[in-house]
């Protein structure tokens, strides 16, 4: 297995649940934050799923648009860099995304990565919804998902309900859906993440 380092910011994650909170950092901190990604514009549905029972336990979107951001309803991903707005992460680098993925993935959890290529427009429709969507509540992250995709054309079908299975499952039946699976060794808890970061570095990340 490949062992990655990628560079983070040198300052610790903030760990720590933020669901239904509202959040709103300045103007300022999100035009500093702002991250363009030479990746074709995208939709990506991210999905925390139990080892060895397969039982989904979070649901998040990552959109790349004219900007990267990750929609996190009731996430407890956060990060000193990282300035949110009720739920939406701005200043998505690609060390971040990785850092977003290695939070949640341990012996207990791998994730799902799932994208689906769209226009450039309808990718920054589906970052739009997600600001004015607002804070979801602990346990609403899949229902807030939906919410948000079920207003952007191609995505109107998407299933309601709480369940980041059911999610997926639809997401998956849908055209041109590129799948990656994360999944390492970390402790069944997230204290490790901040073990590892050690001189602006998230060291020993498998991928």
């Amino acid at each position: 297995m490949k062992r990655r380092v990628f560079l983070a910011a040198a300052a610790p994650a903030v760990l720590g649940a933020c669901g239904g909170q509202k959040i709103w950092a300045s103007d300022e901190r999100l035009r500093a934050a702002r991250f363009v990604s030479d990746e074709p514009p995208s939709i990506t549905l991210f999905t925390v799923i139990g080892i060895p029972r397969g039982e989904g336990g979070h649901s998040g979107l990552m959109i790349n648009g004219s900007q990267r951001v990750i929609y996190d309803p009731a996430g407890s991903w956060q990060h000193p860099n990282i300035p949110e707005r009720n739920d939406v992460l701005y200043g998505i680098t690609d060390n971040f995304k990785n850092f977003y993925i290695d939070y949640h993935a341990r012996k207990t959890y791998w994730v799902a990565e799932d994208t689906i290529p769209v226009p450039l427009e309808i990718a920054d429709l589906a970052i739009r919804r997600a600001e004015q969507n607002g804070p979801g509540g602990k346990s609403f992250c899949a229902v807030e998902s939906s919410k948000v995709l079920s207003g952007v054309p191609g995505f109107e079908t998407v299933p309601r309900g709480f369940s980041p299975l059911r999610l997926r499952r639809w997401f998956l039946a849908q055209p041109n859906v590129i799948s990656k699976r994360h999944q390492d060794g970390d402790p069944a808890n997230n204290h490790d993440v901040l073990l590892r970061q050690k001189n602006g570095q998230i060291v020993g990340y498998n991928m």
